[in-house]
């Protein structure tokens, strides 16, 4: 079971110092925690994570190991760093950053390459889902990706981020049930989720972890998490 915290545009370095302090002295044996700062947060992460079985992924990466490409960072500078991996595709950067599937592609392709390890995200808007195109989508979604033991997928419908909505246990089994036909990989569930639902989220069959947004920047809210999905047998 796999739980990443995408901090999204917050905790620059010394809250995410003191956040990181704090989340090193607790326990969290029997799952495996991944935390997604900002860009300007992960030296300080890394270094406060290290000798922790705490990942530390980015939250965007270029395709390109490098080149003139003002404002981005490209996978092996994350390698440097000690970057463990890479979220690409989040609906936020297809939403206001006019990513496309095929650039979700591209960042992906080039992540794995560079030896990062990459969650990949899908989902539908809340018009495609009344529109009944939920699978069409997700399987346009899915295409740019190709199987690998570096990659998860999360499945985070768009309507549920950052609303308060979230998907019921059964819409995501069905969700993830369909990515799993389509791409055998792991599948995280990503769509406000918080401690009173990750349980009946988590025990689902096809979930495999949880891509946890606004409840991540709380100790106690995502230590929460973590400890629930440590309590449901594998």
């Amino acid at each position: 079971m796999l739980i990443a915290a995408n901090w999204k545009m917050y905790k620059a370095p010394a809250e995410a110092a003191e956040f990181c302090v704090r989340l090193r002295d607790q326990h969290l044996d029997g799952v495996n925690v991944v935390v997604c700062p900002p860009f300007v947060s992960l030296a300080v992460v890394v270094q406060l994570l290290a000798g922790t079985e705490i990942g530390v992924a980015a939250q965007n990466a270029h395709w390109e190991p490098e080149g003139p490409f003002t404002g981005e960072i490209s996978p092996p500078m994350l390698r440097e760093l000690g970057v463990y991996g890479v979220i690409v595709g989040h609906s936020e950067r297809r939403q206001y950053f006019g990513e496309t599937d095929e650039l979700v592609g591209k960042r992906a392709r080039g992540a794995l390459a560079a030896g990062l390890f990459v969650i990949g995200c899908i989902g539908e808007t809340e018009t495609e889902r009344e529109q009944g195109r939920t699978e069409e989508v997700l399987r346009r979604q899915i295409s740019v990706f190709e199987p690998d033991d570096n990659l998860v997928i999360a499945y985070e419908p768009v309507w549920a981020i950052g609303t308060g909505k979230t998907a019921t246990p059964e819409l995501a089994q069905d969700a993830h049930a369909l990515i799993k036909s389509v791409l055998d990989v792991p599948v995280l569930y990503g769509g406000s989720v918080k401690p009173d639902n990750a349980v009946s989220l988590l025990t689902q069959s096809h979930v495999d972890g949880a891509l946890v947004g606004g409840a991540s920047l709380d100790l106690d809210s995502f230590t929460s998490i973590c400890r629930a999905a440590a309590r449901i047998p594998s």
